[in-house]
């Protein structure tokens, strides 16, 4: 799973065994190593008990938590993404983005793109 984090908006990018198992087993983690034994890791839960998606972090984790018919709408369709957005505390918005992540058109060296989904574009000369 792929984690960006840009001013007020998450964005996470799942593989297809990614959204296998969020849809299966309700959870995908990620985590990044720091020096000094340091980590923050990053959580896509599906929640039955959710309404809405929601962000929250707490003790160096980030966990996204997403309706379960939402992730199973999601995953068992051609439905790219969800997307909400998060009102905080002072009035700013938090937008949420989780979306099936495609393949790149042209390959480059040393990602292994094997479990991406097909880009919608693969067929196309050009972009």
């Amino acid at each position: 799973m792929k984690l960006r984090i840009r001013d007020n908006s998450i964005r996470l990018r799942l593989s297809q065994s990614e959204v296998q198992a969020v849809n299966s087993t309700g959870l995908v983690k990620g985590r990044v190593q720091f020096a000094g034994s340091n980590s923050f890791d990053y959580v896509l839960e599906s929640s039955p008990a959710t309404v809405k998606p929601e962000a929250h972090i707490s003790n160096n984790v980030l966990t996204v938590r997403i309706p379960q018919l939402d992730i199973s709408q999601w995953a068992e369709s051609e439905q790219v993404s969800i997307t909400s957005g998060q009102s905080l505390d002072d009035g700013d918005q938090l937008t949420i983005l989780v979306e099936k992540d495609f393949a790149c058109l042209a390959p480059r060296d040393g990602e292994d793109e094997s479990d991406m989904f097909p880009h919608p574009d693969a067929d196309l000369e050009s972009c």
